[in-house]
């Protein structure tokens, strides 16, 4: 083998990128919600206003990224919209006076500081994150 550390350095930024280029969103919440899991269902309903819990009972408040890959990634997975689409219909829904704007924040660990501190709060960072101070739900 000519390059052997080249072939090791690869190996080595394949299994650091991974996450960023295989994707990945990991769906956490603050540790005062009761549940482990949440279906992909209940998840769509909870950051499309037309649910406020969990199945279980626990009152939850949802909390987006402002932008991203982990955002988009999010959107297109399990709400099935784009940013500005979704930027449309919760517009519709304070115009209307059947919700208001979810609080947003600039990345992951935004999310995961304001998840950890506010009772009740969901939100996603991308699978690479740390999640110290949060729960991480199972979404099925």
């Amino acid at each position: 083998m000519k390059y052997p550390y080249l072939i090791a350095i690869l190996a080595l930024l394949l299994l650091v990128a991974h996450p960023v280029f295989a994707g990945g969103i990991k769906v956490i919440a603050n540790p005062s919600v009761g549940a482990s899991s949440v279906s992909a269902d209940e998840l769509k309903g909870l950051f499309l206003g037309t649910k406020t819990s969990l199945s279980d009972g626990s009152h939850v408040e949802p909390v987006l990224e402002k932008g991203g890959t982990t955002h988009e990634e999010f959107l297109k997975d399990y709400l099935g919209k784009t940013d500005a689409a979704l930027q449309t219909y919760y517009r519709s829904l304070v115009f209307t006076g059947k919700g208001a704007m979810p609080k947003t924040m600039a990345g992951d660990s935004e999310v995961i500081a304001y998840v950890a501190k506010t009772k009740g709060a969901v939100g996603y960072v991308s699978a690479g994150a740390s999640t110290s101070g949060v729960k991480t739900l199972e979404v099925k």
